[in-house]
């Protein structure tokens, strides 16, 4: 069809068009309020929440089951593109859509209470909060909430619940600035399961001569509601979501609902991401990067006990139709070190604080064999058995579909090395350690020497044959040398000093003889895999185990560099960790991305070896400038880039924002001032 003479033709720019039923991973942003969040999609649908808290049951995943899961989407009727951003300085979530008739507007959030402000007349409320707003023209359009309960197992009826048409005098008089006629809170909708009752709750802000009619309509189906109805300019509707609370709680806790309090309800959460975010103290490159980057670690921190789960999502694949589907809604010990060296680079001394004193209780908690535990629920939990969620059909069918996580007794010598690192830096950058803690230093470093060369499961927490990863062996040493360095910078009581020297040193020299292939000039992935490289070896200079420019590390950098078929692990300056055909880790093979983690661990690396020659310099910057677009629109970080440059794995991950606030500060630092 030809176009008006004079008009350009108008081109489809939408971004939120579902294959089978399912959204790009990377379509999705995250709110939350430091208990749990919500996944939002670029097309107004929340497709994934885990509620109240992180590793609660899920109330929506249409991201695993389009058809079970359960949603909760507001979206017009028609448009031409789409748009969504975050408001400056916070997890306030905008989704725009826009067309030639109007342009409407979705700002989700979690409330989250200013600091100064938790008292309570003004307490935290756990609701998910969506504002449709019209902010050009007219807007026709619908809206659905289809909870689905205990990861879509549990059955739940659907009821309206009458409201009066208007304010009562008691809330007119508490909100007197409501007393207008152009608001209306008519009804709300009740979802029932036999553990846990919900329910909708709205309010509509409409000007002179026009009222949308929400009309909420129970589906036929008796799962959830929809509506359809029309705003026009400057009108909109504030849905409230949120668990019904008990009869015994304070009044506060289920207010009116009026425009006065969803006003205030926005302004002190956008009050309290801004606060938080002006804490930091990092000036240089990248900044709006890391700031966007530190803003989601806060959001997958657990406020309670200060533990960061590793990526809020579980069952997210790693590739399309694989099964290294995993739940990554815990805290793993192996991300302690990058945590607090973080958070006290930029800046963040209470949140370092606070996962510090949350990883003391663990230490002061030791297994039996004085061992701890690879991963912890977000309380401390020890015990947190697999289970498969077969009634799932897993994202773009990869199934299967897991909760809890069978990894969390492995042996993984490893850990050991990033704990008592984050020890060390937490000590050398935020407070000096306790006694109490280094006799728990004492107990883990004894135990390194005992167990050191036992073989492991290591950071890839493969499923297959034990071994003696280089990996662990590396990170082994680093817990005896940041050990024996506490004790000297505290001059802390230290009876087996010459033990741990003597390990230390025995540590190093086997690595330099049984993990190095003079053959193919490599540091192997294993004593026993001698002509595996592994990624993960890129650690070496970052915690100080070998020089940047070391021959045998930089040999061992340029094979990583290869691309896969040529034995590297490299394939559009992006980094896989291993190279899976090869490599047995109980899966059998089968492709999978690259892991963002050790492409930020590579471009580190060569920038600390670009002090010394330049080229590794000029390399480390392309590849993190490369990187950066690998982020998705709203500078979020999944475990893993596709070879199509599709993110793969449960997303936000948390080690992959991590690795880059680490790969940009020491990139700033070693590019030198501006």
């Amino acid at each position: 069809m030809s176009n008006p003479v004079g008009q350009e033709p108008i081109e489809d720019t939408r971004c939120d068009l579902r294959t089978r039923g399912y959204l790009p991973i990377e379509n999705y942003g995250i709110i939350g309020n430091l208990r749990t969040v919500a996944l939002c999609g670029t097309d107004g649908s929340m497709d994934f929440c885990c509620y109240p808290e992180f590793d609660s049951p899920s109330i929506f995943c249409r991201l695993l089951d389009k058809e079970k899961g359960g949603h909760f989407s507001i979206g017009p009727h028609d448009h031409t593109s789409n748009k969504q951003q975050y408001l400056p300085k916070s997890n306030i979530l905008v989704t725009r859509f826009m067309s030639e008739e109007g342009v409407l507007e979705i700002t989700d959030y979690m409330h989250i209470p200013r600091k100064n402000q938790r008292t309570l007349s003004k307490p935290f409320l756990p609701w998910i909060v969506r504002v449709a707003r019209v902010v050009r023209g007219e807007v026709s359009m619908s809206m659905e909430c289809f909870p689905a309960f205990n990861y879509a197992r549990d059955t739940h009826t659907t009821n309206y619940i009458p409201m009066p048409a208007q304010p009562s005098a008691a809330t007119l008089s508490e909100y007197p600035e409501n007393n207008v006629p152009h608001y209306v809170c008519k009804d709300r909708v009740e979802f029932k399961s036999k553990d846990m009752t919900m329910d909708l709750r709205y309010v509509v802000k409409h000007t002179d001569g026009h009222k949308p009619d929400l009309n909420m309509q129970i589906h036929k189906n008796g799962r959830g509601v929809y509506a359809d109805f029309t705003m026009i300019e400057d009108e909109e509707v504030t849905f409230i979501l949120r668990q019904v609370p008990d009869k015994g709680d304070i009044p506060s806790m289920d207010p009116a609902l009026t425009p006065s309090l969803t006003n205030a309800l926005f302004r002190q959460t956008w009050g309290y991401w801004q606060e938080w975010i002006d804490q930091s103290t990092y000036t240089g490159r990248w900044r709006e990067n890391i700031i966007r980057s530190a803003l989601t670690l806060k959001l997958l921190t657990y406020e309670p006990t200060g533990a960061v789960v590793a990526a809020p999502t579980f069952g997210i694949p790693e590739s399309i139709g694989g099964e290294r589907n995993w739940d990554y809604r815990y805290l793993w010990i192996r991300d302690s070190s990058f945590t607090i060296y973080a958070f006290l680079k930029l800046g963040f001394t209470e949140e370092a604080a606070k996962y510090m004193s949350f990883v003391e209780d663990r230490c002061n908690d030791l297994n039996p064999d004085g061992s701890l535990n690879i991963m912890y629920g977000i309380r401390g939990e020890k015990r947190l058995d697999e289970l498969v969620l077969d009634h799932l059909e897993g994202y773009r069918e990869s199934a299967p579909v897991r909760i809890g996580n069978g990894a969390y007794d492995h042996l993984q010598l490893d850990i050991y090395g990033e704990l008592l690192d984050g020890i060390y830096l937490f000590n050398k950058y935020g407070a000096p350690v306790s006694y109490t803690m280094w006799c728990a230093v004492r107990k883990l470093v004894d135990y390194v020497c005992n167990n050191y060369n036992t073989p492991d499961m290591s950071i890839w927490e493969v499923r297959g044959r034990k071994q003696n990863f280089t990996y662990s062996r590396i990170m082994c040493w680093v817990a005896i040398d940041r050990g024996l360095r506490l004790a000297e910078k505290r001059m802390f009581p230290c009876p087996d000093r010459n033990r741990w020297l003597a390990t230390r040193d025995t540590i190093y020299e086997e690595i330099q003889h049984k993990c190095w292939n003079p053959t193919l000039q490599i540091y192997t992935q294993s004593i026993e895999a001698q002509d595996a490289v592994d990624a993960a070896c890129l650690i070496m200079p970052l915690v100080f185990f070998i020089s940047p420019v070391d021959p045998r590390f930089m040999s061992t950098v340029e094979r990583i560099l290869m691309p896969p078929e040529k034995g590297g692990l490299t394939a559009n300056n992006l980094v896989f960790r291993y190279n899976v055909l090869t490599t047995d880790d109980g899966f059998g093979g089968g492709l999978e991305g690259a892991f963002s983690m050790c492409t930020f661990w590579l471009v580190e690396a060569l920038a600390r070896a670009g002090r010394y020659d330049k080229k590794y310099m000029t390399k480390a910057i392309l590849m993190f400038e490369e990187m950066l677009s690998y982020a998705n629109h709203l500078g979020l970080f999944s475990e893993e880039v596709a070879r199509s440059g599709e993110l793969l794995g449960n997303v936000p991950q948390a080690f992959s924002h991590l690795a880059f606030i680490s790969a940009a500060f020491n990139l700033n630092r070693a590019i030198g001032p501006k």
